[in-house]
């Protein structure tokens, strides 16, 4: 990565980026539904868990921006498969079915969009079994569900301070420009994607860590962000710890969307065997900073320290520990 001319610019940047006030309309919606972190299915985390029998059932969903979809229909529909299974995966859990809802206008318009789908169910293993469909609109919209199973949680509201954030985020790939979205999926062979995501349930059952998220949109700060307010705690990034491909503005990498990137809270004991589980996949994992008491999130070059945000004082998500929505 390339470096940035300081730390306070690095944090003016972050804090004024789209993806953190996109993170500010989950906590609207979650609002005006009645849902938070004190719902019966929390809400907060990267998929509904929901108690059965021993273990979890898990459903996530992700809709696409009209933008992306229009100038990207065939990745818009790869990812609207592997983002979900990413969120299934984040939670400790592994993923059964998948179902879409697609707009288009005409069946030429809907075909590169039903492609991409179709080649990531094949790469993943995971049928499609279903959805709904409109071929008569004015424009292009994806949404795609996935249905999981999670023997061992792990979850967005379970980080505790003095546990060690750990990153980790598969480098073998590229931008997919225009957008901030690096794609180390679509080239990979079959047998490596879901091998790569099976190490998450596999840490989780192994009892190595309590709490993680996936990094989406608002990169490895906002998604951090996320999952201090939903743990009531604080983080500190240390920016010099952060793997990164070479050649990147580091303000970019940091709002950058991967295809495989994780945040996990881990005990410093376990830190050494998490992060070798990635590397012994080819994946780049790194301690990045730690979990603290309070609820800043903040970044740090090991001389100076910048706070981003402040999850207590401006919730992203409006779903802390105990507050109830109204």
């Amino acid at each position: 990565m390339t470096s940035i001319s300081s730390l306070s610019t690095l944090a003016a940047t972050l804090r004024a980026s789209r993806s953190f006030g996109a993170k500010e309309d989950i906590g609207l919606v979650a609002s005006g539904l009645g849902l938070s972190g004190s719902s019966a299915v929390p809400v907060g985390d990267d998929c509904a868990a929901i108690p059965d029998g021993e273990g979890h059932l898990l459903l996530a969903i992700e809709g696409f921006m009209n933008e992306f979809v229009a100038g990207d229909p065939w990745f818009a529909g790869w990812c609207g498969v592997m983002v979900n299974l990413s969120d299934i995966a984040a939670m400790g859990g592994r993923p059964t079915a998948i179902v879409d809802a697609l707009w288009a206008d005409g069946a030429e318009n809907a075909r590169p969009v039903l492609e991409g789908l179709r080649a990531a169910s094949q790469a993943y293993g995971v049928p499609i079994v279903g959805g709904h469909s409109n071929l008569r609109t004015d424009r292009g919209q994806l949404s795609v569900a996935v249905l999981g199973r999670a023997k061992a949680l792990l979850t967005s509201f379970d980080a505790r301070p003095g546990d060690r954030l750990v990153v980790a985020i598969d480098l073998r790939g590229r931008y997919r420009e225009p957008f901030s979205n690096w794609e180390a999926a679509t080239q990979a062979p079959a047998t490596r994607l879901r091998g790569d995501l099976e190490l998450l349930p596999a840490i989780a059952e192994a009892g190595l860590s309590r709490a993680a998220k996936d990094i989406s949109q608002g990169g490895i700060v906002g998604t951090a962000a996320m999952l201090a307010e939903c743990s009531g705690v604080g983080i500190e990034i240390d920016i010099r710890e952060i793997p990164g491909p070479d050649g990147v503005p580091l303000d970019r990498w940091l709002l950058t969307f991967p295809s495989f990137g994780y945040l996990l809270a881990v005990a410093p004991a376990d830190v050494a065997a998490v992060t070798g589980r990635f590397a012994a996949r080819g994946i780049a994992a790194a301690d990045i900073g730690t979990v603290t008491t309070g609820s800043e999130i903040a970044i740090t070059d090991g001389t100076s320290h910048e706070t981003i945000w402040n999850v207590a004082a401006r919730p992203l998500l409006r779903c802390a520990p105990g507050e109830v929505a109204a």
